[in-house]
């Protein structure tokens, strides 16, 4: 029988990583993290890493281990993912992926369409074009060289627009000429898992999380980080509107109050992503942990 994997995922704040360790922790498995943040050294309060309690307990593979400016993508998650997974089979029965990053997660089941390697010179092109002109510019310049994706993307989405430019400039084609979209075979068996918070439940969890941070030093933390380079690392929430605060653009309380704004629409895209995903079992959040080991405990023990 094909090993397992086991994805702990769904909104930001839903409880994931507490699920994930304790799963961990049951079944003698390990973690990959697949978040597209956690990835980076620096960002350990603003985009809620694995605490070091929970880091004792299981070991977190994809934490904390890129410099804010190196590049990391989907494509990049699913090579290093596939590559860690055999070693935590040596020691459990399965391996657990953590995160709400759902292209990492897709890229790791199903596949990601491989793409040209974008080169120093054009991602510095890109970033100095977005850097120095706006999103506004990079988006234009992709709707001559691609305007069938151009139509399709989301706009807000400053990493893909930019990613898609890349993809055009490097490749010498359009971007969407390269996304056939099929899947992948995979070595392994998997079943996706989300604790199904209320709605409401998970906005006072967001807000109360926003709370913590700042209470723990997200504010020092962001002005170190942004000190270091304007990274797109850093070009997530959180940090873009400290660095609007830093900047005099804003009151540090309307960027406090922003970030819990922008991480509850960061979830409901999340949660717009994963209900049209038929695969995910939906979690009751007062009994995740039992109802986890259910679904695990009977894909473990399924007829060969």
């Amino acid at each position: 029988m094909l090993p397992l994997v086991v994805v702990v995922t769904g909104p930001t704040a839903s409880g994931k990583t507490s699920l994930a360790t304790d799963l961990a922790c049951r079944y003698g498995s390990e973690i990959i993290s697949a978040d597209s943040r956690q990835i980076y050294k620096d960002l350990p309060i603003g985009t809620a890493a694995p605490s070091p309690e929970e880091r004792s307990r299981a070991h977190h593979y994809l934490v904390g281990c890129k410099n804010l400016d190196e590049y990391y993508s989907a494509a990049c998650f699913e090579t290093d993912a596939l590559a860690i997974l055999p070693s935590i089979w040596q020691k459990s029965s399965l391996a657990i992926v953590c995160g709400g990053s759902m292209m990492y997660v897709d890229a790791l089941l199903h596949g990601i369409d491989q793409m040209p390697t974008v080169s120093e010179s054009t991602r510095s092109y890109v970033l100095r074009l977005y850097e120095q002109q706006g999103l506004d510019a990079v988006a234009a310049q992709l709707a001559i060289l691609d305007p069938e994706y151009h139509e399709m993307v989301d706009r807000q989405n400053t990493r893909r627009v930019l990613h898609a430019l890349e993809i055009c400039l490097e490749a010498g084609v359009p971007y969407s000429s390269l996304r056939t979209g099929q899947t992948r075979k995979r070595p392994f068996r998997a079943i996706k898992m989300a604790i199904n918070q209320p709605r409401e439940t998970l906005f006072e969890r967001i807000n109360a999380r926003v709370g913590r941070m700042i209470a723990d030093g997200l504010e020092d933390e962001a002005r170190h980080a942004w000190s270091l380079g304007n990274f797109n690392s850093l070009n997530t929430v959180g940090y873009k509107e400290m660095k609007q605060y830093f900047d005099g653009s804003m009151d540090r309380e309307t960027a406090i109050a922003r970030i819990g704004k922008n991480t509850r629409v960061y979830a409901k895209k999340q949660l717009t992503w994963l209900k049209k995903d038929p695969d995910v079992q939906w979690l009751a959040p007062q009994n995740a942990f039992n109802e986890a080991c259910a679904l695990i405990d009977a894909e473990l023990n399924a007829p060969v």
